[in-house]
């Protein structure tokens, strides 16, 4: 039967809505291919669906049709495919979707978002238009665009996407008093922050933060038997001077941690978008912080705010100040326990924000 729905949705957004939860079953684990999701429909009711899990694995629809053909293969003739993005048309690791849809009989094929990557986009049409297949496009386009979007800048850029995360007090600092803990948010809120290394490929760091606080920057809460590769631990330093006890090259992740000497970073993030790292994860320090919005790097931002108030230590953005405040649009607000989390996009101006 359809999902459950909105009485204003149409019967094909009811259906995207069911191949983007597939798609999001992916995000974090595809690189350097996008999250995607399929599902097949016949008869009125879900006959496969799948989603993309791994590079070189079998894409999105390639996996919602051998779900169908065990399900009843004899309902895959006629049948209505919808898939989060448009399919591929061009052999790569595997082969292109659109001849795996025309030889399973699908007749319709409905997609979210048109493909970002130039040699796919816009290209599926006209194939399955020859091959007597109906086409819808854009539907859901936001939300399915909204899946893809650390590789839509990546495959158009080649620079990675980039979400910064940072615990602060109230008065903006993250470090407190000497003698005190190091944490200054609460447990859900460190939590919710490491959870969000499943999303990336590269976790960077300053020097001074793996000197103060020796952290792990590991896969945890959860993660075992996700599938999810450790990401790369990317520490940015000048002096080299790192201590060796440190987690970072010590424990069994160690070949996953990349030092980058005397590098700013922007030449860090192109030299990690050649090495097909679709998206990072900028946990600190202030420094790099700081950085990374003065020269505008930033595309999404994760940020814990704890009732505490420090007085001192290091600003959650350090170094020269921000030519221009930046607003994050849409924004959303969640209380975590005593904590609150402000979760946003970024908005890029060239002229100073106005009142």
């Amino acid at each position: 039967m359809p999902p459950p729905s909105d009485k204003n949705e149409t019967p094909d957004q009811r259906w995207m809505h069911l191949a983007l939860d597939q798609a999001q079953r992916g995000v974090g684990l595809t690189s350097p291919n996008p999250p995607v999701g399929a599902v097949i429909v016949a008869q009125g009711k879900v006959i496969g669906q799948g989603y993309h899990r791994k590079a070189g694995e079998a894409h999105a629809e390639v996996a919602a049709i051998r779900d169908a053909q065990q399900f009843n293969p004899k309902l895959l003739p006629g049948a209505t495919i919808f898939v989060t993005l448009e399919p591929c048309c061009t052999q790569g690791r595997t082969p292109p979707c659109t001849e795996a849809i025309k030889t399973a009989g699908i007749k319709r094929v409905v997609f979210g978002a048109h493909d970002p990557n130039p040699k796919h986009q816009s290209k599926c049409r006209d194939i399955f238009l020859l091959a007597g297949i109906e086409v819808t496009a854009g539907v859901l386009e936001a939300e399915c665009k909204a899946m893809i979007r650390p590789f839509a800048k990546w495959i158009t850029t080649g620079i990675p996407y980039v979400i910064t995360k940072a615990g602060q007090s109230l008065d903006g600092r993250l470090t407190r008093p000497a003698g005190e803990s190091q944490w200054i948010t609460n447990d859900a809120a460190r939590a919710h922050g490491r959870r969000l290394r499943m999303r990336v490929d590269a976790i960077i760091v300053g020097a001074e933060t793996i000197r103060k606080d020796n952290p792990q920057l590991t896969l945890r809460d959860g993660s075992a038997g996700s599938g999810k590769l450790q990401p790369w631990r990317v520490v940015l330093t000048r002096s080299g001077e790192i201590p060796k006890h440190s987690h970072i090259f010590t424990d069994e992740f160690k070949d996953r941690t990349v030092i980058m000497h005397g590098k700013d970073l922007p030449e860090v993030l192109a030299e990690l978008g050649k090495s097909n790292v679709l998206t990072v994860l900028i946990e600190g320090g202030g420094i790099i912080l700081g950085q990374a919005f003065r020269e505008k790097l930033v595309d999404e931002v994760y940020w814990y705010i704890a009732p505490r108030l420090c007085g001192g230590g290091r600003p959650s953005l350090a170094g020269p100040a921000l030519p221009n405040s930046i607003e994050l649009d849409p924004v959303t607000v969640r209380p975590m326990g005593d904590n609150v989390l402000v979760h946003g996009f970024p908005v890029w101006k060239d002229e100073p924000l106005q009142d």
